[in-house]
């Protein structure tokens, strides 16, 4: 498992959106990228995140960012997801957890006095040189822009 921090260089990414189209960090070099993991389509704090997001998405593409997200659903998923709430970036499947595990966001959780592995909620931005300015572990849902911007 990765333990990045901020000033190191992104792990490089390949992974299909919600549409089938492959989608790789270098396709983004020149541009700020907010790079976000959730546990999971269509929940509720993953859905506040996500709809947070793209009600300020014009704000972010102003200011040069552009927005994926990740998470372990398949790409039938994503795009129901997408088309639910009118989600304008991509979202990437990452059923084998590669991208997951490369970033250091797959790991042991608790609820319930229950152990189990799942998406450790988290957000990555990424300069336009490939550079993990800032990383926020502790996303608040329904306010993330606002965390970012």
């Amino acid at each position: 498992m990765a333990n990045l921090k901020e000033g190191d260089i992104a792990p490089a990414f390949k992974g299909n959106n919600q549409k089938g189209e492959t989608i790789s960090l270098s396709d983004f070099k020149g541009k700020k990228v907010v790079l976000y993991f959730y546990p999971k389509d269509n929940t509720p704090g993953c859905t506040a995140e996500s709809c947070n997001l793209n009600d300020n998405y014009g704000a972010f593409q102003a200011k040069g960012y552009e927005i994926i997200g990740v998470s372990p659903d398949d790409e039938k998923s994503h795009q129901k997801f997408a088309d639910k709430f009118g989600l304008q970036f991509n979202l990437i499947a990452d059923t084998e957890k590669e991208i997951l595990e490369a970033y250091g966001v797959w790991g042991e959780k608790k609820m319930y006095g229950k152990t189990y592995m799942g998406v450790n909620r988290t957000t990555f931005i990424i300069d336009e040189n490939g550079v993990i300015e800032k990383i926020i572990a502790k996303v608040d849902t329904k306010n993330h822009a606002s965390q970012i911007i």
